[in-house]
């Protein structure tokens, strides 16, 4: 899975590769090796994931029969929330920034300057 998921090294590799020959045949070779192993993590994490995710759930079902419903409705809950929180917490500063482009000279730094403090939280 470390293999997979880090790249740093090639990328690197590439950036101080000093040689001018073919450089736009080792860019494309750069870019689908790291499309490859990209995906082939995503493919093995969401496996793992969601093995051990029913794996979890099966067992947490069969010793606790009483909560299956409860156990359901909070994992619905949390993956919901998990998806659309992000987008909230992001829409605040794009809309400083973009409301920030289209005001005059004075008001834009300071629109720019608080929506750089929203993006801190």
């Amino acid at each position: 899975m470390k293999f997979l998921a880090l790249s740093n090294d090639s990328i690197v590799e590439f950036k101080q590769d000093k040689s001018q020959g073919d450089i736009n045949k080792k860019k494309t070779s750069l870019e689908k090796n790291l499309k490859i192993k990209f995906v082939l993590y995503f493919i093995i994490s969401f496996i793992f994931l969601l093995l051990f995710f029913w794996y979890y759930t099966s067992m947490f079902g069969a010793i606790y029969r009483n909560t299956q419903l409860h156990l359901l409705k909070d994992s619905l809950i949390s993956f919901a929330l998990g998806l659309i929180f992000p987008f909230v917490i992001y829409l605040f500063p794009g809309l400083f920034r973009i409301s920030a482009l289209s005001e005059p000279e004075d008001k834009r730094k300071c629109l720019y300057n608080f929506s750089k403090f929203l993006q801190l939280f």
